[in-house]
């Protein structure tokens, strides 16, 4: 059974490989793909106002983050990253972390969440995010390098949480 908790910096052991394979592929994050370790650590575990874990008998299948997207006048709006590890993708853990990350915001007082760089070819992603009730606000041309693809287009997807 997939319990969502807050992660500790001892999760990290098993969050890094999650976080390598994905980053290191180039593909869905703007993140150097030769982040390092430190570097991942003080991105995912520190950075943010709050690091979940999603696991399953011990074992960490996935992971979000949650932090306030802009100081001021857009405090009330935080953004949210996720990621699954290669073998539990399909399972629908990236609807469950991401629906547990809407509660979340709404007890930490946020009004709206917003992802501020969806990359368009990742599809799942965007399909997912649609279902869940996030709108595509903006279309970014060619502002993401893919290793495969070339430039791509990134969207800023956005959903109210007030109600």
């Amino acid at each position: 059974m997939i319990q969502i908790r807050p992660a500790t910096p001892s999760d990290f052991e098993q969050i890094w490989p999650i976080f390598h394979t994905i980053v290191a592929a180039g593909e869905t994050y703007t993140y150097p793909q030769d982040t390092d370790q430190q570097q991942a650590f003080q991105l995912w575990m520190e950075t943010p106002r709050q690091t979940f874990v999603a696991e399953d008998n011990g074992e960490i299948l996935g992971s979000y983050f949650i932090k306030t997207n802009q100081t001021g006048g857009g405090k009330h709006v935080c953004n949210c990253g996720y990621m699954v590890s290669p073998k539990a993708r399909g399972l629908g853990l990236a609807r469950l972390m991401c629906e547990h990350s809407q509660e979340i915001a709404k007890q930490y007082g946020y009004q709206a969440m917003q992802f501020n760089f969806v990359v368009a070819s990742n599809q799942v992603a965007v399909q997912l995010w649609t279902k869940l009730g996030f709108a595509t606000v903006g279309r970014l041309p060619q502002a993401f390098l893919h290793p495969q693809l070339g430039y791509v287009d990134a969207l800023v997807m956005y959903k109210c949480l007030a109600e």
